[in-house]
């Protein structure tokens, strides 16, 4: 009886054992993503056309959260523990970033750093002006994509070459007559970004002051720098047995530039 007992004991006891220990390798695998996703990489889903034609709906991709330093902001809910930066360096013209929205400080969005403390950024006639100087852009093929109702257009493209160096392309849906293809001339306050689209015609950013204006450096969240994943806009993840159709294969594991 004697033996029974104990034998019940030891297995209960060995039962408790394995219980905890799935609990803490559970814990140790989610403190561990925690760090990695704070402190070194985070994966961003693109959500809307903004981008385009640089990213697309339904990319995913890895933002590096150690390239320029660390906020409030690196942590999940904004809950950092201090103000301002920290290990901080200022983005480069032309890099593309996620940032909390000035708005609400909470709602993630992605755009190319335009323009940086102290300059003067202005639309005119659909050309980028930077300090006062047209931004050099030479047309190359139109790029398909869809209009504001849906419909399947060839927007002009372009290749956009920042004062930094920076090329990258852009499209204009609407050509040269967009909703702020014509604007004030904005100046870049000290501690602040500014932020566009490449799909200038299909963008909320810094061009609209009501929803998004000056972007704070301490927003700034990280660098995308690379697609890991792509699949076909309205497609679904889940739905991995139409992956071979869906996934767009030449966009896995390309570097953002």
């Amino acid at each position: 009886m004697m033996d029974e007992t104990k034998k019940i004991a030891e297995k209960k006891k060995s039962s408790q054992d394995g219980l905890g220990g799935t609990i803490r390798v559970f814990a140790e695998a989610l403190i561990i993503a925690l760090i990695v996703r704070t402190f070194l990489f985070q994966p961003f889903e693109i959500p809307s056309g903004s981008l385009i034609p640089t990213l697309k709906i339904g990319d995913y991709l890895f933002v590096s959260k150690y390239s320029y330093g660390y906020s409030r902001y690196s942590f999940p809910f904004g809950m950092g523990p201090f103000e301002g930066r920290i290990w901080g360096s200022e983005p480069n013209q032309g890099d593309i970033v996620v940032f909390k929205g000035p708005k609400d400080n909470s709602t993630d969005y992605i755009k190319r750093v335009i323009g940086k403390p102290g300059d003067t950024i202005q639309m005119q006639e659909g050309r980028l002006y930077i300090n006062d100087k047209m931004v050099e852009r030479q047309p190359i093929e139109p790029y398909e994509t869809k209009d504001f109702f849906g419909n399947t257009i060839s927007a002009p493209r372009y290749e956009e070459t920042l004062p930094s160096g920076v090329k990258h392309q852009i499209i204009e849906i609407e050509g040269d007559r967009g909703s702020f293809d014509n604007t004030p001339k904005y100046e870049v306050p000290p501690g602040h970004l500014f932020m566009m689209g490449d799909n200038r015609d299909n963008s909320a950013d810094s061009r609209d002051m009501q929803s998004m204006g000056f972007v704070p450096n301490e927003n700034v969240e990280g660098k995308a720098r690379w697609v890991f994943f792509s699949i076909e806009e309205g497609a679904r993840v889940w739905e991995f047995w139409k992956w071979p159709w869906s996934i767009r294969w030449n966009r896995l594991f390309t570097s953002i530039t």
